[in-house]
């Protein structure tokens, strides 16, 4: 080796001039440990330079040498052929990989830390009317303008997925979800659920159009059953109070219908201050009046704040939580209607002691026409859409139900409503 050869020459150089030093100097071997110190001296400070690169090379240059050391720094920068195969097989992984997620309908977005954008699918260039390279390294925040997607981008809490209008085509809906790896870097998951709005608005129109459609032939049925009773005879009117109640059945799973389609579908009204103690009142006073003394029925008013939004709505949000408790509760049970503030949200409590729920049905309370007990529902006269109407209600006040129940031991259902965006006037 080059280096060696060098190095060699320049030991023999000083070797011969530390053995002449011995001729003349009045100490014979001063001058070669001289020499050795600074010989060790050099090749330590060498030695620590070439640590000191090794730790720091990815930012460093290669540190200047001569001799030894210099063919060391080369042979340090020479990949090996173990090296070299290792990154043959990471770049065939990586372009496999990209080959990959291009292929995939879903779009998928790289972006660094710093919130700008590294690496998109050929599918997120569609989707999102993404670039290359003019977008490479562009602030996401930029390119998807909308403020529901830099209020989720930034927050940095993704339990739930975000839909929005695609930015190249407003009939185009989008789902993102993202998902945080490495140092705070994010990967972005883009789905087209434009199909799936399109049919979820069809039934949204077609429950509608078909509970319109229903109440005028209802109507009829109903008017003509009424008019019967005075005409049938005494024996078939047995029959006729059959048909009458089955007839009452559809038209309140009708009325609920609409109700449901018209909270699917918002409302253009604006918000009012609703007093919710007097709304609290005359509801518990209803309950009384369906219970007819079979159960005790306590109201609870621990704050005097009301909310701003729908009276209607309220109303029958809260109506069917304590008719439910009145009608699932054994006579002699107890029921109690609470109005209070928690954490600084208000609440709308309905305790009973009644039968109770068993766990496994909690999580599908509030789904149409869902029944923990199908048998109960024949006695109760239920549609199934009661807790699902008070599931959107809630939702578009800003609430949500939470419910908790033994079986055997009653039930207990919470509206609360979070923070002190929802106060209204005081009743």
């Amino acid at each position: 080796m080059p280096g060696w050869r060098q190095e060699r020459r320049w030991l023999l150089i000083l070797l011969a001039i530390g053995v002449s030093g011995v001729w003349w100097s009045p100490f014979p071997f001063l001058p070669l440990a001289l020499l050795a110190v600074a010989l060790v001296i050099w090749n330590l400070r060498q030695a620590l330079r070439m640590k000191h690169w090794l730790t720091t090379y990815e930012t460093r240059e290669a540190p200047e040498s001569h001799g030894i050391w210099r063919d060391l720094i080369k042979l340090s920068l020479r990949p090996t052929k173990r090296s070299q195969r290792y990154r043959v097989k990471l770049q065939a992984l990586a372009d496999r990989l990209q080959d990959s997620t291009s292929a995939l309908d879903e779009g998928i977005v790289m972006v660094n830390r710093q919130g700008n954008l590294e690496w998109w699918n050929r599918s997120a260039g569609k989707l999102l009317g993404l670039r290359d390279p003019v977008d490479i390294n562009q602030p996401i925040t930029n390119l998807i303008r909308t403020p529901e997607f830099t209020s989720y981008f930034l927050q940095g809490q993704f339990d739930a997925p975000l839909e929005l209008p695609s930015p190249v085509a407003k009939d185009r809906w989008l789902s993102m979800a993202i998902t945080l790896f490495g140092r705070n870097e994010r990967l972005i998951v883009i789905h087209d659920v434009s199909r799936l709005r399109q049919l979820e608005q069809m039934r949204k129109d077609f429950v509608g159009n078909v509970s319109h459609e229903l109440r005028t032939p209802l109507t009829v049925i109903r008017g003509y059953l009424e008019t019967f009773e005075d005409l049938v005879p005494a024996g078939a009117k047995r029959m006729l109070v059959q048909m009458q109640e089955q007839a009452d059945r559809m038209d309140a799973l009708v009325r609920d219908l609409l109700a449901l389609s018209r909270l699917e579908n918002g409302s253009p009204e604006q918000r009012t201050p609703v007093d919710i103690i007097a709304l609290l009142e005359q509801i518990t006073e209803e309950a009384l009046a369906v219970s007819a003394g079979r159960h005790r029925i306590h109201l609870s008013l621990e704050t005097d704040l009301g909310l701003s939004g729908y009276q209607h709505e309220l109303r029958s949000a809260f109506t069917n939580l304590v008719i439910n408790a009145v009608k699932y509760s054994p006579d002699g049970g107890d029921i109690t209607v609470r109005w209070y503030t928690q954490d600084n949200d208000l609440c709308f409590t309905v305790t009973d002691s009644g039968v109770g729920i068993e766990e496994h049905h909690l999580p599908r309370l509030t789904e149409r026409f869902y029944r923990a007990d199908p048998s109960r529902s024949k006695h109760t006269g239920g549609t199934g859409l009661g807790l699902a109407i008070v599931k959107h209600v809630l939702l578009r006040h800003g609430g949500e139900l939470e419910v908790s129940s033994q079986f055997g031991s009653g039930s207990c259902f919470t509206a609360r409503f979070a923070g002190s965006a929802n106060l209204g006037d005081k009743s």
